[in-house]
This record gives C-alpha cells, structure tokens and sequence, in this order.
C-alpha cells in the first residue's frame, strides 16, 4: 500500500467521528475530558480535531492517542457551532 492510500484509508477511518484524547498522554493533558470531531485527516497522518472552542488541533489520527467516541454518544456531548460549520456566524 502506498503512502496516500494508506492516508486516504486513515481519512476513511477518522474523518466526522468524535473522539476524546487518551489523557494519560501529556502533550494531551489540556483536551482531556472534552469531546472533539474530527474534521479531516492530512497526509502527515494527523487528525484535524474541532475540540468546540473555535479552534482547530492536530492530533496523530491513531487509537495511541485517540479514542473514538459512540456516534449518538459523541453528538450529545459535542455542543458546538463555530469555524467548523460550512457558514460560521459571523462575530460581533
């Protein structure tokens, strides 16, 4: 397998699910107990997380760091309108 497919295949897996960070991980430590959903995948192999605060964060797109969230289980968690919607509102 060649290195875009297997980034294609890792957007397949990761792309529009929710997911927490494993929190024994440090560099993590700040995202801990905050659902997030992933946005896409780039071809460095991160996760491109929308953790409801406006802002986007790249995370490696793997169970190491991430865990994926029950779908009904992560949409009632996840309360989040802002840069990640297809037209944001716009600030005041």
């Amino acid at each position: 397998m060649d290195l875009f497919a297997k980034m294609d295949e890792l957007k397949r897996q990761w792309t529009d699910q929710y997911v927490t960070v494993k929190p024994e991980r440090a560099e993590l430590q700040r995202f801990a107990g905050i659902v997030g959903r992933v946005v896409t995948v780039n071809y460095n192999g991160r996760a491109l997380i929308d953790f409801q605060d406006g802002g986007w964060y790249d995370v490696a797109a793997s169970e190491e760091f991430l865990n994926k969230l029950d779908p009904a289980e992560g949409r009632a968690k996840y309360k989040n309108v802002n840069s990640a919607q297809p037209i944001p509102d716009k600030q005041s």
